[in-house]
């Protein structure tokens, strides 16, 4: 399989940020404990990203480990809204430019406030998706702050 450059991949390559792909034999949407278990990588470093929508009627992007379910209410207080929630998978491609199993914080159509959970913090490198089904990116956490702006918080379930 030849590789195709995502646009995140360009934006990191742009920023100069140094980072891995790994690809991976995939037709459609998976979810991230079941990429993680065929790749043999731990969940705690595999972060998938979600997209949701605030009573303000802003979007958010939270990334958090694969085999976590995100806190509605914590990640409200994270970005400062009273309450929010996932948007339509229908609504993700026209939003972000990406599809389900293959969004990541790096590149959408706009740079929408992003939270990283903070857990990423504790590894030098984390794996993320690389915009595509079938191709990871693994950078360090701080990387993804930078090119993101992003914060790390709590933002899972206990």
């Amino acid at each position: 399989m030849k590789l195709v450059k995502t646009n995140a991949m360009r934006i990191l390559d742009k920023n100069k940020i140094n980072y891995e792909v790994n690809t991976y034999e995939c037709e459609e949407f998976v979810d991230g404990v079941t990429i993680a278990d065929m790749l043999g990588q731990p969940y705690e470093q595999s972060f998938k990203t979600l997209v949701t929508k605030g009573k303000s009627g802003e979007h958010f992007v939270f990334v958090l480990p694969v085999h976590m379910e995100v806190d509605l209410k914590k990640a409200a207080k994270a970005v400062g809204e009273k309450s929010i929630e996932m948007i339509h998978v229908k609504e993700l491609k026209d939003l972000t430019g990406y599809i389900r199993g293959g969004c990541t914080s790096i590149g959408m159509k706009k740079q929408f406030k992003t939270v990283v959970h903070e857990s990423a913090l504790d590894f030098e490198k984390i794996i993320i998706s690389a915009g595509c089904i079938g191709a990871q990116i693994i950078l360090a956490p701080k990387d993804l702050q930078n090119v993101t702006r992003a914060e790390f918080k709590d933002i899972v379930m206990e």
